[in-house]
């Protein structure tokens, strides 16, 4: 790491320190006697800074630049010691070099589920992972705080720590913060910046900031992550009562080849014992002729439902009332898009109609697959 230039064998002139390691944040210059030469040169190259230690006191900080060891670059050092302006003597201490650049892509995750209140499925697990990266920003801090006498201190040693940092932080902030679980993928960056703000302080304690922290991946438990999953098939599926009975058609004209295997098949041997039961009840009402007796009279029909009206709000002014198919018509016309606000009797004010069940199906309704060719 370092280069010994002796000058007849005696003291050490040049002192300076290149970094080959690529996770050192401290190394110590190294030399028998701790005898610097005065008038020594200390080069400090960009992306460091030399800390000077006299008798276990932090003395002269260097940034980037080449120095001659004297006292007028020596200002703390000098007073320490009480040096006059002619005094050429060698002195003991120690100069510890500090890597000022970037340490990048650190990792960061929970150890265990954060618990949130979310505002749509109420008290959820969360976990989330990342990477973040470190810098040195006040060199004596971090060596009085930290480094103590450690002659070569890499990140190892402190990462472990930043990330209990990062993690205490992250759990307070995703529990207070309020965004829904399902907006937090496009929450991440905001998020990010708000746990490094929210980190800054704890860090600056030890001579360190976060230049940044970014959030890759947050979670949820597989058993929720399967309910999601069955609402957006739910979702895509649009008009279950057709979609059901559409299966079960398939089922009984294909049960090997239709989805679910033999639970489709199962399917399609119901609906078929129900068919052949409604078969047998028609003709045991007709007699054994054929003919239906003149006693049985048809039973009336239920009364038709009450179909649900629709309003629709846009730029400020409503329109309406729209029954669903004419809504559907809409839709198809582009008149109705899923942001339309939309209002009918009974609902708890004005929704958009993607967030509507019954609307919503009119956007992802698919037709099924053409009938074979004759």
């Amino acid at each position: 790491m370092g280069i010994f230039d002796f000058l007849t064998g005696e003291f050490i002139d040049v002192i300076h320190w290149t970094d080959d390691t690529r996770d050192t944040m401290v190394w110590r210059f190294e030399r028998e006697g701790h005898e610097i030469k005065y008038g020594a040169k200390l080069t400090v190259r960009e992306g460091q800074a030399a800390v000077m230690v006299h008798e276990g006191q932090l003395a002269d900080v260097f940034q980037p630049g080449l120095y001659m060891l004297e006292t007028n670059n020596m200002p703390i050092m000098t007073t320490l010691q009480y040096w006059d302006h002619g005094f050429e003597s060698p002195f003991k201490s120690e100069i510890y070099f500090v890597n000022t650049t970037r340490f990048t892509d650190l990792k960061w995750g929970t150890k265990n589920p954060i618990i949130c209140r979310d505002p749509e499925f109420g008290p959820v697990r969360l976990r989330a992972y990342g990477t973040y990266e470190i810098k040195v920003s006040d060199p004596a801090r971090f060596m009085s705080e930290i480094v103590g006498t450690d002659g070569e201190f890499t990140m190892d040693e402190i990462s472990y720590q930043i990330r209990n940092i990062i993690t205490s932080e992250f759990s307070a902030a995703i529990a207070g913060s309020g965004i829904p679980v399902l907006d937090m993928a496009a929450n991440t960056l905001d998020l990010g910046k708000l746990l490094a703000k929210k980190i800054a302080p704890a860090l600056a304690e030890y001579g360190l900031e976060l230049p940044g922290l970014y959030i890759e991946n947050i979670s949820l438990p597989p058993k929720v992550e399967e309910a999601l999953d069955k609402r957006t098939s739910m979702g895509l599926a649009g008009d279950l009562d057709q979609f059901m009975k559409y299966s079960a058609a398939e089922a009984m004209s294909n049960p090997a080849s239709a989805a679910g295997g033999s639970m489709a098949a199962g399917m399609g041997a119901g609906m078929g014992m129900a068919m052949a039961q409604q078969m047998q009840a028609q003709q045991a009402a007709a007699g054994p002729w054929g003919a239906r007796p003149a006693a049985a009279a048809p039973a009336a029909p239920p009364p038709p439902p009450v179909e649900k009206v629709w309003h629709t709000a846009t730029n400020g002014e409503t329109s309406g009332p729209y029954s669903r198919a004419t809504l559907g018509r809409m839709a198809a016309d582009g008149s109705l898009s899923r942001d339309t606000h939309v209002w009918t009797a009974g609902q708890d004010g004005w929704k958009r109609a993607s967030e509507v069940m019954e609307l919503a199906q009119l956007f992802t309704i698919m037709p099924p697959p053409p009938p074979p060719a004759d």
